[in-house]
């Protein structure tokens, strides 16, 4: 994959003219390396993250044709618009091997909640690995079908790792797993304050929360004494 990037010479807020020509003010960094202060289209851009994300290589090509391996390390985007504002890339050695975490792709549907009214809980989103960045997966894919029963679980060592990867985590781990739904009557229970119980002003008392102390009703005003 590659990406075309242009030298940049604009900084402080006047990079916001480049972004109204659909510019993308960006910065390129690394281990050993210079800093190099880049642009490049958002149009462009949004393609090849689309596709790569931030544990695929892309191949930066400036305007002499020099191609830099790079990964996309950060992306920052208006929390309104959604309009990317900043990338980062960060310049890497094929003969180097990093951590990166990559992102878990779920696909499929576990039939026990289909079937039984479980619910599923996915408790990690991405799984970091050591690699070399040509043997980086862009992403991890886990099938749910085999999800066809209340509290089973898919773990780590479930997923079809390559012998180039190495995780740290512990392979035991739940990545996924059906858990059983409360009756709706329990739940209901839990909600309705004791039976008998009266607040200060005559009305049922509200459930208590935890870590939360009673309230107290204040005192009333003591009538000074006559002179």
């Amino acid at each position: 994959m590659e990406l075309k990037v242009q030298t940049r010479n604009i900084f402080g807020k006047k990079v916001e003219t480049l972004r109204q020509q659909d510019l993308i003010p960006a910065e390129l960094y690394g281990h050993g390396v210079k800093n190099l202060h880049l642009t490049l289209l958002a149009k462009e851009f949004q393609k090849v993250f689309k596709e790569a994300g931030e544990s695929t290589i892309v191949n930066l090509v400036t305007e002499d044709n020099k191609k830099i391996p790079v990964m996309i390390h950060n992306v920052v985007s208006d929390p309104i618009s959604e309009k990317i504002l900043n990338v980062d890339f960060y310049q890497i050695k094929l003969t180097e091997k990093i951590k990166i975490p990559v992102p878990i792709e779920f696909i499929g549907e576990a039939p026990a909640v289909k079937n039984f009214g479980g619910i599923l809980v996915k408790t990690l989103q991405e799984i970091e690995v050591e690699a070399y960045p040509q043997d980086l997966p862009h992403h991890f894919q886990i099938n749910l079908s085999s999800l066809d029963e209340i509290k089973k679980s898919i773990l780590v060592k479930d997923l079809k790792l390559s012998d180039k990867l190495k995780i740290s985590i512990n392979p035991e781990m739940i990545v996924a797993t059906v858990i059983e739904a409360k009756p709706e009557e329990e739940a209901v229970k839990e909600a309705t304050p004791a039976e008998g119980a009266v607040s200060p002003e005559g009305t049922p008392a509200a459930p208590a929360t935890a870590g939360t102390p009673a309230a107290k009703t204040p005192a009333a005003p003591k009538t000074p004494p006559a002179k």
